[in-house]
């Protein structure tokens, strides 16, 4: 029988454990990201605070919280805390880290080289297969039911560097899903437009919630012989434990699931405000040379030309033109 304190509200508030390879992780992710905005403003180009407020405090405090909080001070002697760790770590905190858009950053902040390294590396043969969208997916649910329903979190529970790796496991799952979907890097196939996204969105909404309803339900008890020994006599008992932290899971994938979908919808709304404002600058171009080209015109009876007039996503050097170059070019 565990011997650790109550868990009590203040105790859910003042319980923090330091836990040195998540914090080693932490300060190199914000380092790096704190370089690229610098680097991004030295070069006279803006970088938007809100990305950089969702990468720190949504993704990172994301991270801090699922593996130093109450949540890891208690994750060994309940059921619960280590759910909810579980679910931060593969939902949460890549949302947070997403919405900070570091494949963009990265980008934009390195030399011209780097940069065009970091691309190809991002549209190789084995990334592009780790994020397809339905193998992200995939791989996600997979990682959340081998967790629970092999020995891997039982063992990660005694063996400190395996769970380690769990919680650095459950990160990279997440990440290879949102990441790719929420970035303005052209990394998904070109047939995953803003619509196909939101559908997809949707869809890993419905599947992320499995894993809490099978747990909440599960008639076996997960790491049972580690939480019947350990469990603290003041706790429920451990499957009601369970089934909190299943409804738990279930709760925080349904509220991520609004958000993500919401960002989606504001991406793609800007896009077409985007395609719409490029395509109406063409238009008035367009008009102002041929008002221009007018009073010089004379009829003649030249045969007309067999030259191919080019369209003008071909000409045009802008983000809508190049992406509707790759769309033809795909087809």
């Amino acid at each position: 029988m565990s011997r650790m304190a109550e868990l009590t509200v203040g105790r859910l508030l003042t319980s923090w454990q330091l836990d040195v390879p998540a914090l080693l992780l932490v300060v190199a992710l914000g380092g790096l990201y704190g370089w690229g905005v610098l680097r991004v403003r030295a070069k006279g180009e803006p970088w938007s605070p809100a990305r950089t407020v969702a990468f720190t405090v949504l993704g990172l405090g994301a991270l801090v919280v699922a593996t130093m909080s109450v949540l890891a001070v208690y994750d060994h002697a309940l059921f619960w805390p280590a759910a909810v760790q579980n679910i931060l770590l593969d939902l949460v905190a890549p949302l947070g880290l997403a919405l900070g858009d570091p494949l963009r950053l990265a980008v934009e902040a390195l030399p011209e080289p780097a940069a065009a390294r970091l691309r190809r590396t991002m549209t190789g043969r084995l990334i592009r297969l780790l994020t397809f969208p339905l193998v992200s997916t995939a791989l996600v649910l997979t990682t959340e039911l081998t967790i629970y329903f092999t020995p891997y979190f039982g063992t990660a529970l005694r063996v400190g560097w395996l769970h380690e790796l769990m919680y650095l496991h459950l990160l990279a799952a997440g990440c290879l899903f949102v990441v790719p979907v929420l970035t303005r890097e052209e990394t998904l196939p070109a047939w995953c437009t803003h619509p196909v996204r939101a559908a997809l969105v949707f869809l890993d909404g419905v599947i992320d919630a499995i894993p809490g309803v099978v747990v909440m339900t599960h008639g076996t008890l997960i790491a049972g012989a580690w939480y019947l020994h350990h469990h603290p006599s003041w706790s429920p008992d451990v499957r009601h434990d369970q089934q909190i932290g299943g409804g738990a899971m279930l709760s925080i994938a349904e509220l991520v699931a609004l958000p993500f979908l919401l960002t989606i919808l504001f991406q793609w709304a800007r896009a077409e405000r985007v395609q719409t404002a490029a395509l109406d600058r063409h238009l008035d171009r367009q008009q102002a040379a041929e008002a221009t080209a007018a009073p010089a015109r004379v009829p003649t009876t030249t045969a007309p030309s067999t030259e191919r007039v080019r369209p003008w996503w071909e000409t045009e050097k802008n983000e809508v033109a190049a992406r509707i170059r790759r769309q033809h070019g795909d087809q």
